[in-house]
């Protein structure tokens, strides 16, 4: 996992962020109360967050689901991406975790935009279906737990609709997909994600190397 884009040294990334990054301040002190967390590496990185502001905002989303919150920054920078009538619909099996980030939805005034369900994401996204909201999301972010990255993919295939956006993080995995020496299971469950996106044709596919790896699928 990386917290900033690969394969670019400090001084470049310094750089790119200083003449691209505009990151609000609220975002900039989640950013640095995450980065005391234990889990740090898990938050993404400053500039992938504000790619997927840009891609909500080109695709004209107003309802959007999330698989992983951790401490709520890509929610947050979704959720004021969106319109005053916007929502996110949140996934996660933390209370720890999202107590941090529902303290900053709290303090950015966009709380109401966020459904928050701790619940195993498998059991959200089905009773999603359920309910019959298949076809109503225009975007997707999938980080969550490896091994099931498939599941969570078709889940979110269905709900989206024609013309909406799934993102899939992490999909370059520090590098670890590209040494055949790695043979740990999430690394399995990653390049065998990256090879079943490579062949779907449901999808309008594009990985960018942006952060640890995101994958854009567009649903055709």
């Amino acid at each position: 996992m990386s917290n900033q884009t690969l394969g670019l040294d400090t001084q470049l990334y310094n750089y790119l962020q200083s003449v691209s990054l505009r990151e609000p301040e609220i975002l900039t002190q989640l950013r640095q109360e995450t980065a005391q967390h234990p889990m740090a590496q898990m938050q993404i990185a400053p500039d992938q967050g504000q790619f997927m502001a840009l891609l909500v905002q080109l695709i004209g989303a107003k309802k959007t689901l999330e698989v992983g919150v951790f401490t709520g920054y890509s929610s947050l920078v979704v959720a004021l991406a969106l319109p005053p009538e916007g929502k996110v619909v949140a996934c996660d099996v933390s209370e720890e975790y999202t107590n941090i980030a529902r303290r900053y939805w709290q303090q950015a005034g966009i709380a109401d935009k966020i459904d928050l369900h701790i619940a195993p994401a498998q059991e959200t996204l089905k009773s999603l279906l359920a309910e019959g909201q298949a076809g109503t999301f225009d975007f997707a972010f999938i980080d969550a737990d490896k091994s099931n990255y498939e599941i969570y993919y078709e889940l979110a295939l269905e709900l989206v609709r024609p013309g909406g956006l799934i993102i899939v993080d992490n999909v370059l995995w520090s590098g670890r997909v590209a040494d055949a020496q790695v043979q740990d299971n999430r690394t399995n469950a990653i390049r065998s994600l990256n090879q079943k996106l490579h062949q779907d044709q449901r999808v309008t596919l594009s990985l960018v190397p942006i952060g640890d790896g995101l994958t854009l699928a567009l649903k055709r």
